[in-house]
């Protein structure tokens, strides 16, 4: 590539991080539960630098790893240009995610990498190249309560960086675009955040969403679950990977906390100081949906968010689910969701739009959705097996 060819990438990795102290950023990018059984590592030490999280492997770092999930999340979703051959821009793009998080890229500023994970997705068009029955081949479909610009629906190149250290995510950003140089075209961004776990119950925590309640409780958690749920078994091109759906909502926050607490708690189904589902029990052993009161009602009211998303009342698998606070473009939450298929997604959305007490209180504005690339190493570049 020329030196004349690469100016406008450069101006655009000066002007993102020039503006990286006004960034508002967040998000944990882990699983928003340790998994049950098991003990999860202990609270890192203030003072101490957090622990590198390894780039390469069967599953890209930033799904499942690292544990404890780390508070910031920038997505960058991207469009490739005409004529852009996808296997080698991924191929670098492999690189320069693994020279970032060592640490050992000058583009990071004399930024320490810490607890840096970039995990790298490719949209249903990219998809559809290789092979249109492949999973990740289908496009997002249109749902109720949207509000999406043509240039927020959809996109070819997901990049969600996560960190400890909030000036990391536009510096990393702005590097990973400037490798890619004119090949790349933005369409979206988003950045969010999300506080601090809270203990659940069965080695369980879950952080808490704009609207005060306990966000992420149910999930693909076990490794068992996780590979009936989560990971892509097959075929070979795409295994190890997952897929991901992106839906950043606003939220009409003083209609919502112009209810009672009661009334807040029959939308979600669970109390919003402790996440105990209506139906009793803890947090974490999840809802009776068939307790009722000695009158005959449901304890868990029939439009309440927990019954209507419940698998099990879908009839669909686990989904490994995180919802992120944001405050720009306006007060809201970007979800994201990873499962080994689209249905999981597609039917639960709509069995809540059906009857789904949360929704009137949600307008999407962005929504995409992404096969998340199996893992890569040395000898196997990132893509390689979609693209090789």
């Amino acid at each position: 590539m020329r030196r004349a060819d690469r100016h406008p990438s450069r101006r655009a990795f000066l002007d993102v991080t020039g503006a990286m102290m006004t960034a508002g950023l967040a998000a944990g990018c882990t699983p928003d539960s340790a998994r049950p059984g098991r003990h999860g590592p202990p609270p890192p030490d203030p003072g101490s630098a957090p622990a590198p999280v390894p780039a390469t492997g069967r599953h890209q770092a930033g799904i499942t790893l690292p544990q404890p999930a780390q508070p910031h999340l920038l997505a960058v979703v991207a469009d490739l240009r005409a004529g852009v051959a996808p296997g080698p821009l991924l191929a670098g793009l492999g690189e320069a995610v693994r020279a970032l998080t060592a640490g050992s890229d000058a583009r990071l500023l004399g930024l320490p990498a810490g607890d840096l994970t970039v995990t790298i997705g490719v949209g249903p068009r990219l998809v559809r190249m290789a092979g249109g029955s492949l999973p990740g081949a289908a496009d997002l479909p249109r749902f109720s309560r949207e509000r999406i610009a043509p240039r927020a629906r959809g996109g070819d190149l997901l990049m969600q960086i996560c960190a400890g250290d909030a000036l990391l995510l536009p510096v990393v950003a702005a590097a990973l675009l400037d490798h890619a140089g004119d090949r790349l075209r933005e369409r979206w961004r988003q950045s969010a955040r999300r506080g601090a776990n809270v203990p659940v119950g069965d080695g369980l925590t879950a952080p808490r969403n704009a609207l005060g309640f306990l966000d992420g409780v149910v999930g693909p958690h076990t490794d068992a679950e996780q590979r009936r749920d989560l990971w892509l078994a097959g075929p070979p091109a795409v295994a190890g990977g997952t897929l991901a759906v992106l839906r950043r909502m606003e939220l009409d926050l003083p209609r919502f906390a112009a209810l009672s607490v009661a009334e807040q708690e029959a939308v979600f189904g669970r109390r919003r100081a402790s996440g105990v589902p209506l139906s009793g029990g803890t947090a974490a052993s999840g809802p009776e949906l068939g307790a009722k009161t000695p009158d005959g009602r449901y304890l868990v009211p029939a439009d309440a968010h927990v019954r209507r998303a419940h698998s099990a009342v879908v009839g669909v698998g686990l989904m490994l689910r995180r919802s992120y606070n944001t405050d720009q473009p306006a007060p809201g939450l970007l979800f994201i969701s990873f499962q080994n298929d689209l249905r999981t997604f597609t039917a639960t959305l709509a069995h809540m739009d059906a009857s789904d007490a949360l929704l009137p209180f949600t307008t999407t504005t962005a929504g995409a959705t992404f096969l998340i690339l199996p893992g890569f190493g040395r000898r196997r570049p990132l893509g390689s097996q979609l693209f090789g």
